[in-house]
């Protein structure tokens, strides 16, 4: 069988939900050579602008020498429209998530915002490749966007997509609900269920969110999960290199 992968990826990267994940990241450190994937959030619900947090962008430095990646993920990662008009917008932007942020956006509004998360990287001289919506939500307008711009790829909650022709890769990936007790108990079966059937899979995603690192059942889960995936001869990769090993 070829060799098999595991891509470790924290979302909503910001400078304030660093604490979350600090003692998540140095134990995977510990663990050895295992790179990261970060989706870097520009400014958090436009009240968290990495411009203001100089140390934290050192951080994000130290990440990119040590070969971890970094990946736009949004803007604001806030859903910043037009109220829902709606049943369909509804559900999805007030039920499903209040951080669709590109769910409703133009290609003109797309694209603009695109530019603007794109420079943010330029500035800091991190290397980009890949782009990722917020709650995974893009409009059509969005898509269009994309093809228009140097990115490799962008992805859904199991595949991702090179772009700028949108060709779909399977990428199966776990991810958790971990707001409340019901939902971590929920999520560890289903999670559960989904890697037994997964087990033959080319590569998986572990997906995590700062609130999953805020609960000790979410935050053992992904570190021991991780771990048994390492134990089982996957491969930790970053998305950018994994993909690159599929040209």
């Amino acid at each position: 069988m070829a060799e098999t992968a595991v891509l470790l990826v924290l979302h909503d990267v910001a400078p304030h939900n660093w604490a979350d994940y600090r003692p998540f990241v140095e134990a995977v450190d510990a663990l050895g050579a295992v790179p990261i994937t970060w989706l870097v959030v520009p400014d958090f619900h436009h009240r968290d602008a990495l411009h203001d947090h100089a140390e934290f962008r050192r951080l994000l430095d130290s990440r990119v020498a040590r070969g971890d990646e970094l990946a736009l993920h949004g803007y604001y990662h806030c859903d910043d429209q037009p109220a829902p008009r709606t049943p369909k917008d509804w559900l999805m932007r007030r039920v499903y998530t209040h951080e669709g942020e590109f769910y409703r956006l133009s290609y003109v509004q797309a694209l603009n915002r695109l530019h603007e998360g794109i420079a943010v990287f330029q500035r800091n001289d991190w290397p980009l490749s890949g782009f990722v919506a917020p709650a995974w939500l893009m409009s059509q307008g969005t898509r269009q966007a994309l093809r228009q711009l140097p990115l490799s790829y962008t992805s859904d909650p199991q595949h991702l997509y090179r772009l700028p022709d949108f060709t779909r890769i399977d990428a199966p990936g776990l991810v958790w609900s971990a707001r409340s007790a019901w939902r971590r108990r929920l999520s560890k079966a289903l999670s559960d269920c989904r890697e037994h059937r997964w087990k033959t899979a080319q590569v998986i995603r572990l997906g995590l969110h700062p609130v999953d690192m805020r609960h000790e059942f979410s935050r053992r889960y992904w570190l021991e999960t991780l771990q048994r995936m390492l134990n089982a001869g996957r491969i930790p990769m970053t998305k950018a290199a994994w993909l690159a090993t599929r040209s």
